[in-house]
């Protein structure tokens, strides 16, 4: 008798640790399992940028489909999703069955903003944001009791984590790039090979998908994509480390949506946060806080993929011809209310 229970408990034993090895993944199995390759660690193959976007001449208001540093501005008609899709089933096809490409979608609700917008904006991201691609939703809030009950799609996941309220609403901008660099560094890093970094004030109207995916992702401002870089407000004090001088410049981005594989987003934020800190212990607020620095961060590190102001457009403005279908739009301000300091 005493032989056929040790006998059991070795098979209890056995089994438990079968489940272990199966089910237990350390944080650089989920990163080997999940990471995005990106053009550095691709297979080795040949593919030709054309073989997904078209390039050419388009309306007389948006001439640009490719950058003169070779980075494609994506547009409704200049993408081919089903190349796209074909592209990541082909060379990823050992790995897409079990699981789909990563993407993190990083969100901060604080304040008045958590129970304003946060709801919308989820309940249009579970709708329209990476559908059938594995979805990590990063929302950091300062209360966790106003996160709102709503059911997630299948391969759609939430990681939420408590953030501290700043008094100031600048100064909340400000710490989103430290923040995020933290948190990519801690943990995101090994578990989705892009993140999209988004204001929650928006809310998703079309598909958004994997024709935005890049190594460095960056975003038309929709009241500033067609004006010299004479007119947009770049930050021009010369003490401020977001400072580009006048005459410089080319393409002012907006700080609502960035991107990236997890990789390069860790370097963007970083180094946005590194260069607001400097101007903080300077007694310096850059022109739009870190949508300056954001907009330093490109200069001199040219993003490898632009987006539309397709893909991030206030509906209050009067489409132009250049915009064909609005893929996420901006949702009502109310700043004199959201914005009241503590």
């Amino acid at each position: 008798m005493r032989y056929k229970i040790l006998i059991l408990l070795l098979l209890v034993l056995m089994s438990l640790c079968a489940l272990y090895r199966e089910y237990h993944f350390s944080m650089m199995k989920l990163q080997m399992t999940y990471q995005c390759w990106s053009l550095e660690n691709q297979p080795n193959h040949s593919y030709q940028q054309t073989d997904f976007y078209r390039y050419g001449m388009n309306s007389a208001h948006m001439r640009m489909r490719t950058t003169n540093w070779s980075a494609p501005t994506v547009l409704t008609d200049t993408y081919n999703e089903s190349a796209l899709k074909k592209y990541y089933k082909k060379y990823y096809k050992k790995y897409y069955k079990k699981h789909p490409i990563a993407v993190g979608l990083v969100v901060f609700a604080v304040g008045r903003y958590l129970g304003y917008y946060l709801g919308n904006f989820l309940i249009s991201a579970n709708t329209f944001f990476m559908v059938d691609q594995r979805v990590i939703i990063y929302v950091m809030l300062d209360d966790f009791s106003y996160m709102p009950l709503i059911s997630l799609n299948r391969l759609r996941t939430y990681k939420i984590s408590k953030v501290k309220r700043e008094r100031r609403w600048q100064d909340i901008s400000m710490m989103h790039m430290k923040i995020i660099s933290e948190h990519i560094a801690d943990h995101i890093q090994h578990e989705v090979g892009y993140v999209f970094c988004m204001d929650m004030d928006q809310i998703f109207k079309g598909s958004y998908g994997l024709e935005t995916l890049g190594e460095s992702v960056a975003q038309l401002h929709t009241y500033w994509y067609k004006e010299s870089p004479n007119k947009v407000p770049y930050e021009r004090k010369e003490a401020s480390e977001a400072h580009i001088p006048l005459g410089q410049g080319g393409v002012y981005y907006h700080a609502a949506v960035f991107g990236g594989t997890a990789t390069q987003v860790l370097k963007i934020t970083t180094k946005c946060a590194q260069r607001i800190m400097n101007d903080k212990k300077n007694n310096i607020e850059a022109v739009w806080h870190e949508e300056s620095h954001l907009n330093k961060y490109f200069f001199l590190h040219k993003p490898t993929k632009i987006l539309s102001p397709e893909f991030c457009w206030d509906l209050r403005k009067d489409k132009t011809p250049d915009i064909e279908a609005v893929k996420l739009s901006w949702n009502s301000k109310h700043y004199e209310f959201l914005r009241e300091e503590v």
